[in-house]
């Protein structure tokens, strides 16, 4: 199994907030590495680190085996690491296949008669978006016409177009219905399986169980657990993110007052 990403005992510090300390995993080439913790446990922490948008403190970050510190988003990308927001970085007012190659945009001609191939750029978009079984009906239409679920697909198939290697995806189903959730996870599953490496962030051990191949789970900045699937339960990684001890202590004493 090729690892395209290890991370080892990486941290991060903010003048005296350690925002995350000691943590390790690793992203293989066709599998999903799920990060798991509610909010302030150091998962923004952790992709802005992959994503060259922060550098790490202490640790080593491994990129296919060699050491790196990116100074920018663009280093990363230019290493295949893609990252998609939460808050997608999209213009809803613009087309489909705008959004899709945004700033990168197919052009002919030469120099100063160098004109937007718009044929071009609909034909690929809309091959791209079949390649990953997304079926649009029109990529002429306004990107902010579609609903969340096929936004995050269509950023999905982006990344994949322009060659990632890794793909980071940030709480991807955060704001999303039961039924649009699903739709994003079949995509993930699809990247997975074109032999991309994901990085999957969420807070919902739900969604991230069926396509997870690991879970790193985190709690205030450090590692909670590391576990491969076979290790792990869904009830159980539930009642981890739950705080599982926290938890069953509260509910303990809830008893002892009720009876009390």
């Amino acid at each position: 199994m090729s690892s395209l990403i290890e991370v080892d005992g990486i941290g991060k510090t903010y003048g005296s907030v350690i925002a995350l300390r000691d943590v390790s995993t690793v992203v293989n080439a066709g599998e999903v590495t799920c990060v798991l913790g509610d909010n302030g446990a150091g998962k923004s922490t952790l992709i802005k680190i992959l994503a060259g948008v922060h550098q790490h403190d202490r640790g080593e970050f491994r990129v296919e085996g060699e050491p790196v510190r990116f100074t920018s988003p663009r280093e990363a990308l230019d290493r295949g690491i893609a990252t998609v927001y939460q808050d997608l970085a999209v213009v809803p007012l613009m087309s489909v296949w705008r959004n899709f190659f945004l700033g990168s945009e197919p052009t002919v001609g030469f120099g100063p008669f160098r004109m937007l191939d718009r044929r071009k750029g609909k034909e690929t978009t809309k091959k791209a978006l079949a390649d990953m079984g997304i079926d649009l009906r029109d990529v002429e239409q306004p990107v902010g016409t579609l609903s969340g679920g096929e936004r995050q697909c269509v950023a999905i198939a982006r990344a994949v177009h322009f060659g990632a290697k890794v793909l980071i995806l940030d709480e991807p189903t955060a704001a999303l219905g039961v039924k649009q959730a699903g739709v994003v996870l079949r995509y993930v599953a699809q990247a997975r399986d074109r032999g991309l490496g994901v990085v999957l962030i969420t807070h919902n051990p739900h969604h991230a169980y069926p396509v997870a191949d690991r879970f790193l789970l985190l709690k205030r900045g450090a590692p909670l657990g590391h576990y491969e699937k076979p290790e792990i339960d869904l009830p159980e990684l539930t009642r981890q993110m739950a705080g599982g001890a926290e938890l069953e202590a509260l509910e303990h004493e809830l008893r002892s007052v009720e009876n009390g």
